[in-house]
């Protein structure tokens, strides 16, 4: 587990740092922040079309094999696009199509990864385990972005994708070294059911296999529940990148090292929500949501903050509720299952997180346009809230109780026995 972390850490300090430059590289090309924000559109995609795909795919393949594979063919494109920078051969339309193969791998290798470190340690240590992940995907984030700048004013925007190659390749050479301590459920293991007339038909099998994955979700009220709570903190909440960047630079008065010192913040803020949530042994959707709605709720009163000052005392709670509710809905999500569906379960939320990711921003900006950045971060922290709570209640209000019959012991000892034909 050590030296899947430290493999984890490097290889999304390379995730990062290739995103941040590509972002700059799109931006020196044309000169167009909308196709500045294609470009990310197209590499998220894939995620909204055949995660399901790649999910049945993870539960099918041995799981070592599959991220092995998968994150070498991640460095091979890292490094083909390195290649035609430094030749200067790269336009946007390859580019584009790079952000897409990239984007199709991800559907495979992204269940593949997180439930490769499940499997390295014991059944009672994955929520540990996850929350691990948490704080090296974190870390990585925060030396991914500050790389960027180095690499790329050093040597060169080539030697930032060649450096994000390096660490996938670094992944791929570890994960033939560690040893799971359960082995995962295969397909061979525990066969999906198959509709006799079909059983020969290889593509009806597959058809089945995506269904039960999807089946299994549909039917899974927590699963429904989460996925709503994470709708709607994505729709009216996290976009912190777009409504507190407007809040400093706008009404706050402040700059472009301000608004870094608040992402810096928000970063740690994560950090330390991830080591909190490693803490929840057996963390459950009632808790993710209650934090949801605390963190909303925080969110609302950043953003009538008269100063930045205030802001950032808020912002450090803010990002630490947030991050253990992340936490703790992702051990749900990657626990609830049974072994052999882990990966389709994932895939669906793979389709519906992507969903969420791309429906957030344009709704937020709207509400921005409508509101002002004030506006969005109150409005949206209540509706946050709001949402959680009304949907508590309706839950409660349809449960129902139980009705304790009372019943008076009779004699039974002048009744006859029951004959051998009874």
């Amino acid at each position: 587990m050590r030296w899947w972390s430290v493999a984890n850490l490097v290889s999304n300090a390379g995730t990062w740092m290739q995103l941040t430059v590509q972002n700059l590289l799109v931006l020196q090309i044309t000169g167009s922040a909308a196709t500045t924000g294609l470009s990310v559109s197209v590499q998220a995609a894939p995620a909204l079309l055949m995660s399901l795909a790649g999910g049945a795919a993870v539960d099918r393949w041995p799981r070592k094999l599959t991220a092995g594979v998968s994150q070498a063919l991640l460095g091979a494109v890292a490094f083909v696009t390195a290649v035609l920078v430094a030749v200067d051969q790269l336009n946007v339309p390859v580019l584009m199509v790079l952000a897409a193969v990239t984007g199709l791998i991800a559907t495979v290798d992204a269940p593949a990864c997180s439930l490769l470190g499940n499997d390295l340690v014991r059944t009672e240590d994955v929520p540990s385990a996850i929350g691990v992940g948490s704080l090296v995907s974190n870390a990585g984030r925060l030396a991914g972005t500050a790389l960027a700048g180095v690499t790329v004013g050093f040597f060169g925007t080539a030697a930032a994708y060649a450096a994000n190659g390096v660490s996938f390749l670094f992944v791929a050479s570890v994960i033939p070294f560690v040893r799971p301590v359960y082995k995962a459920a295969r397909r061979s293991e525990v066969p999906s059911p198959a509709i006799p007339a079909q059983r020969g038909s290889k593509s009806a099998g597959q058809d089945m296999t995506m269904r039960e994955g999807l089946a299994f979700f549909m039917r899974r009220p927590r699963l429904v529940a989460l996925a709503g709570v994470t709708g709607i903190s994505a729709v009216f909440g996290r976009n912190y990148s777009l409504t507190l960047a407007v809040l400093v630079t706008g009404p706050l008065a402040g700059g472009a090292g301000a608004f870094g010192t608040v992402s810096t913040v928000l970063a740690v803020g994560g950090i330390l929500g991830a080591v909190l949530g490693a803490r929840l042994r057996r963390p459950s959707v009632r808790v993710v949501g209650t934090l949801a709605a605390a963190g909303g709720l925080l969110q609302a009163v950043a953003g009538l903050s008269p100063s930045l000052a205030l802001l950032l005392v808020l912002v450090l709670p803010m990002a630490v509720v947030e991050s253990v509710s992340d936490t703790a809905g992702t051990t749900v999500l990657q626990t609830d299952p049974p072994a052999h569906l882990r990966g389709r379960v994932l895939g669906v939320w793979g389709s519906i997180r992507t969903a969420w990711g791309l429906a957030g921003p344009p709704a937020l900006g709207l509400l921005m346009e409508l509101a002002g950045a004030r506006g969005a971060l109150v409005a949206g922290g209540l509706i946050i809230a709001g949402s959680i709570g009304a949907g508590y209640v309706l839950r409660e209000r349809r449960t129902t109780k139980a009705v304790v019959l009372r019943t008076e012991e009779r004699d039974m000892t002048s009744q006859p026995g029951l004959s051998t034909a009874a």
